[in-house]
C-alpha cells in the first residue's frame, strides 16, 4: 500500500485555499472594490454590472479626446427623458470648462477617466492617486460637486489601482456592454451591440466623440425603451452601500 505525504506546509496551503474559496464573494473593503482569491494573493475587481431584478441599465460616455458631438448627445438623451454619467479625462476638462458646466447644469453625472489617460497600471502608486485627484480637482472646481467615479482608461487596472480610488471615496467602473463605437462600426452596428446584449443592471460604454455616434444614440435609446429597459446613469444604478462584487464583477446587495 502507497501513502501520500504531505509537508506540513503543503497541508497550510491546501487548507489556505480551500478556506479563500469559500471567501471568495465576500466584500473585503466596506463595500468598495471587492477582491478575488487566486493563490495566495488577492485580486480587487471592480464593477462590471448589477444584479437587480429592476429592468434598468445605465450608459455612459468617455470623453477624451474631441467635442463637437458632446451638446448633441446632451440633447438627444434629454429629448428620451435620459441621463447619462461622462467620464472625463482632466486635459479634456482643460479644454472644454464650458462643456463640462453645461453636461453639470444639465444634470448629467461626472466620474474621472484620469488626468492623461495613461495605462495607469504601469504607474507607481503615488502617481496613480496624482491622476485621479489631479482630475478630480478639475472637475469639482468646475461643478462644485463631489466626483465618487472612476473609470480607468483602457479599463486597465490593477490592485494598487482600485486600491488607490478606494482610498479617494471613488467606485472603480468597468462595464459590460462594449459598444465599441470607437472602431467606426455603424450606427446600426453599434446599436444591434448594444440593445442585443444588454439586461437587467447592464453598464453600457460609449464615447462621446465616436464616428456614428450621433445616429445610433436615438436607435439605442428607443430600443431600450421599447423593450421596457430605464436608462439611467451609474450612480443610479450602482449600489452606494452594504454590497459585494463577485469574481465577475457583478455587484449585488449584501444579503
Amino acid at each position: 500500500m502507497k501513502f501520500i505525504v504531505f509537508k506540513l506546509s503543503n497541508i497550510k496551503k491546501i487548507i489556505l485555499v480551500f478556506v479563500l474559496l469559500a471567501l471568495l464573494c465576500i466584500n473585503l473593503d466596506g463595500g468598495r472594490a471587492a477582491g478575488v482569491f487566486l493563490g495566495e494573493t488577492i485580486r480587487k475587481v471592480p464593477i462590471y454590472s448589477v444584479e437587480t431584478q429592476e429592468q434598468k441599465v445605465a450608459i455612459s460616455f468617455d470623453a477624451a479626446w474631441g467635442a463637437d458631438k458632446t451638446e448633441q448627445i446632451l440633447q438627444i438623451c434629454e429629448e428620451y427623458g435620459v441621463k447619462a454619467t461622462f467620464f472625463l479625462v482632466g486635459f479634456w476638462v482643460d479644454e472644454h470648462p464650458e462643456l463640462v458646466q453645461k453636461i453639470n447644469e444639465s444634470g448629467f453625472e461626472i466620474g474621472t477617466h484620469s488626468n492623461t489617460h495613461p495605462d495607469m497600471t504601469k504607474l507607481s502608486a503615488e502617481n496613480q492617486k496624482l491622476e485621479l485627484t489631479t482630475s478630480i480637482e478639475k472637475i469639482e472646481k468646475i461643478t462644485n460637486k463631489k466626483v465618487e467615479l472612476f473609470r480607468a482608461p483602457y479599463g486597465a487596472y490593477n490592485n494598487s489601482l482600485i486600491e488607490q480610488a478606494d482610498g479617494l471615496g471613488l467606485k472603480t467602473i468597468q462595464w459590460d456592454v462594449d459598444s465599441l463605437d470607437w472602431k467606426g462600426l455603424s450606427a446600426q452596428d453599434i446599436t444591434i451591440r448594444i440593445v442585443n446584449n444588454a439586461k437587467n443592471g447592464s453598464i453600457i460604454l460609449c464615447h462621446n466623440n465616436s464616428e456614428h455616434i450621433l445616429d445610433a444614440l436615438p436607435m439605442i435609446l428607443d430600443r431600450l425603451q421599447k423593450k421596457g429597459y430605464t436608462i439611467t446613469n451609474i450612480g443610479n444604478l450602482v449600489y452606494q452601500d452594504d454590497y459585494v462584487i463577485n469574481s465577475q464583477g457583478i455587484q449585488s446587495k449584501n444579503s
